[in-house]
C-alpha cells in the first residue's frame, strides 16, 4: 500500500481528499501545515505528497523546494494543489520541484487518477 503525505491547511478540503484516497487504496498521513509536512516527510519518506500551494507558516513552494534539497525525500513525487492556473504559477511550482499539478476543483476521480499516474510513474 502506498503513503501518500496530504499537505492541506484547509481541514474540510483534508478530510475529503484523505477519506477519497483511503477508499482508493492509499494509506494517507495528513498535515496542516509546512513545518508539520517537512518533519513528517522526514520522518517517514512517502510515496507521494499532495501539498497545497497556499499555506500559513510556510508556503506549498518552500515545502517543494525544501522536500527537493533533502537526500530522503529528493526522488519523491510532488503533485501541487492549486487554485491558480495560469501558466506562470504552473511554472513556479515545477522550478521548486513539484512534479504535477491538480487545479481546483477537481473531481474525485481525477484526483485518484492523478495519483496513480505518479505513482507509476515512480515505480511504487
Amino acid at each position: 500500500m502506498s503513503t501518500i503525505l496530504l499537505v492541506e491547511d484547509d481541514p474540510d478540503i483534508r478530510h475529503l481528499v484523505s477519506d477519497r484516497l483511503t477508499n482508493g487504496g492509499f494509506d494517507v498521513v495528513g498535515a496542516a501545515d509546512g513545518p508539520t509536512a517537512l518533519c513528517a516527510a522526514r520522518e517517514q519518506p512517502p510515496d507521494l505528497v499532495l501539498l497545497a500551494v497556499r499555506m500559513p507558516a510556510l508556503c506549498g513552494i518552500d515545502v517543494c523546494r525544501e522536500l527537493r534539497a533533502g537526500p530522503v525525500t529528493a526522488p519523491v513525487p510532488i503533485i501541487m494543489l492549486t487554485a491558480r492556473s495560469r501558466p506562470e504559477d504552473l511554472e513556479q511550482g515545477y522550478a521548486a520541484g513539484a512534479t504535477g499539478h491538480i487545479v481546483r476543483p477537481f473531481s474525485p476521480g481525477e484526483l485518484q487518477e492523478r495519483v496513480e499516474a505518479a505513482l507509476a510513474r515512480a515505480g511504487s
